[in-house]
Parts: structure tokens; C-alpha cells; sequence
């Protein structure tokens, strides 16, 4: 009979035990883009509830903002960087195909433990907060670092009236770690690849490379596409993760969706059901979309201004390109 795998560490829980978050120096109201895309402040915030948002320095990477953020998460996580097992970053924007994001920034913290890049768009915070989750409660891990951080506009054709407004650069970190008490529900998410033409760069950094002539790669949206599926289809994956943790909206405290449009927010709002009570972070306002940054960029900012907030029940979800989306209920640092 063939030896068997002896495991040494029980199933145990985890939770969020801080955030960071980087939002860089400049910011680009409404009023500086308008005239490339024919259009208004007025236009813009009705369509999307974007006034302004913000954009790196062209010195400044994926990694240069990440490592910000985590140390941030780490002071307030109470944690030395010696701490983490594992760093995992979710980005689309590093621009480098390898080395990935993550080693460079556990590099930058002293580390040489596990690390490894996300690339699931807007939902990529929410699929590392699970994967994070999975490791913590199995043992493979004590401390993850979770970073959702994205340079967009990098990446954003300023030109194009359907998304030169929507994008800006930031992000946040999260640290997850042991807990007595479950602090992170079941993950519900998934993926349609059917429709991944409502979303996609163009032209491929293959065509590019091959003739220089084509523009630079920028993001490409059907954003009336995009729009009908996130509100009539997420309003259900947040509710499939509210009955999976076994919460319900009235028990809610915090709702933190993906920034992606305002419009989009109050829909998901309403088919939630969700009382006044419900603290709704509309941090689009001010950050606009930063893909997978916008969740812990959004936490981080209601934590600051509403320290009542800590330790309270939150449901976050991101959805995107892909079309991918995750969803997770969990406890505030």
C-alpha cells in the first residue's frame, strides 16, 4: 500500500487584519480631459459619477505604488514585513510580461517568501483575498500580502470619448491572517469568456511589436454592453454571496462594490435591497475606475474617515475584464 501525505495543520480561519493604500500626487479633474473627447463635466458625472481621478508620475510603477500601500497595511496590521509568507499582487498594468510584480515588491520589503501576480482585472483584489483566505486557513501561509494596484492610464487612449474618462491609477493593500472567528465568507465568482470582446486591449503587444505603426495598446470597451450585464447579472453574485456566508442585507454593514460606474453602484444597491444603514462606497468619485485597485483603495478610505467602521461586516465584489467577477463577504481590520 503507497505511503500516505501526513497533514500536520488543521483548517483554521482568517481574516483582514489591515489596508494601505497609494493614490498619487496629481490630480486630473474632469475639466483637463474634456476638450480631447468632445464633451463636458457635466456629461462625465452624470454618465459615470466621475469628477476627477488620479495619475502616476511617468517614474512610477506598479511596484513603486504597491510598496506604499503595503506598508501601510502593515503598520496597520500591527506586522513586521518579516511576517509574510506570501505576497500576491493583482495588476494588468505591470508592464512587464516577467518578472511578475510580486517578487520585485517582496524584494523591496526584505522578503524571499512566496510571491506571484493575479491578473483577473477589476476582480483581481477579490480573487487574492481568496486565494490568500485558502492559503491562510490551509497553512500554507501565516501573513499574505494582497495587493490591487494598476497605472490605467498608461494604458487608456485619452482620445476615446467611451473610456477616456473612466480610468485612473492607484490602489491599496490588504494584510490576511489567522483568526479565532471566521473573518472572510466562501468566495463566489467566476468567469463568462464568451464574452471577452466587451473588454479588451487593442491592438495585441504582439501585432504591436510586429508593426510599430499601429497605435499604442490601449483598453477598448462596449460600454453599454458591459453596463447591462454588471446590473443585471452582479446584483445576483453578491446575492449568492451574502446567502453562502449566511448574512443577510439587513446584518450588512459595509458594501464595497468594484468602482466602475455610480450608476452601476445604485442599481446593485437597489436590487440588493440594502438599508440606509449600509455604509456604500462610492469612491469612484474622486479615484474613478482603478481596476483591481479600486476595492482596497475604497476600504481604505472609508476605514480613515469611518473608524466606527472597523470590525464591521462588509461585502466587496469586483467584476471585469474577461468577463470575470468575484464576490466575498468579510470582517473589517
Amino acid at each position: 500500500m503507497a505511503a500516505q501525505i501526513t497533514m500536520n495543520t488543521p483548517m483554521r480561519y482568517a481574516r483582514m487584519l489591515g489596508v494601505g493604500a497609494y493614490r498619487p500626487d496629481r490630480v486630473i479633474p474632469n475639466s483637463e480631459i474634456v476638450d480631447a473627447i468632445d464633451s463636458s463635466d457635466e456629461w462625465i458625472q452624470s454618465r459615470s459619477g466621475v469628477k476627477q481621478r488620479y495619475r502616476a508620475r511617468p517614474d512610477e510603477s506598479v511596484v513603486d505604488m504597491s510598496e506604499v500601500a503595503s506598508r501601510d497595511a502593515l503598520a496597520m496590521a500591527g506586522l513586521d514585513a518579516s511576517q509574510i509568507d506570501a505576497v500576491i499582487v493583482a495588476t494588468v498594468t505591470h508592464m512587464y510580461q516577467t518578472p511578475g510584480a510580486a517578487p520585485l515588491l517582496a524584494a523591496r520589503l526584505g522578503l524571499t517568501c512566496a510571491a506571484f501576480d493575479v491578473s483577473a482585472a477589476c476582480a483581481g483584489y477579490a480573487y487574492a483575498v481568496s486565494v490568500a483566505n485558502d492559503m491562510v486557513r490551509a497553512g500554507t501561509a501565516d501573513h499574505v500580502l494582497v495587493v490591487g494596484m494598476e497605472k490605467l492610464l498608461d494604458i487608456t487612449d485619452l482620445t476615446d470619448r467611451g473610456s477616456a474618462f473612466i480610468f485612473g491609477d492607484g490602489g491599496g493593500a490588504a494584510i490576511i491572517g489567522p483568526s479565532d472567528v471566521p473573518g472572510i465568507g466562501p468566495t463566489v465568482w467566476g468567469s463568462d469568456g464568451t464574452k471577452s470582446e466587451l473588454i479588451t486591449q487593442a491592438p495585441s503587444w504582439t501585432d504591436f511589436g510586429a508593426n510599430r505603426d499601429l497605435p499604442w495598446p490601449t483598453l477598448r470597451m462596449e460600454g453599454p454592453a458591459v453596463f447591462r450585464w454588471a446590473v443585471y447579472e452582479m446584483a445576483k453574485v453578491c446575492q449568492q454571496a451574502l446567502d453562502a456566508t449566511g448574512i443577510t442585507a439587513d446584518e450588512l454593514d459595509v458594501f464595497i462594490p468594484h468602482q466602475a460606474n455610480i450608476r452601476i453602484i445604485d442599481s446593485m444597491v437597489k436590487q440588493l435591497k440594502l438599508p440606509e444603514s449600509v455604509y456604500v462606497a462610492r469612491d469612484i468619485v474622486e479615484t474613478a475606475n482603478t481596476s483591481a485597485g479600486s476595492i482596497p483603495l475604497a476600504t481604505e478610505r472609508l476605514l480613515r474617515e469611518r473608524p466606527d467602521l472597523h470590525g464591521t461586516l462588509a461585502l466587496q465584489m469586483g467584476f471585469g475584464a474577461g468577463l470575470v467577477y468575484a464576490a466575498q463577504v468579510v470582517v473589517l481590520p
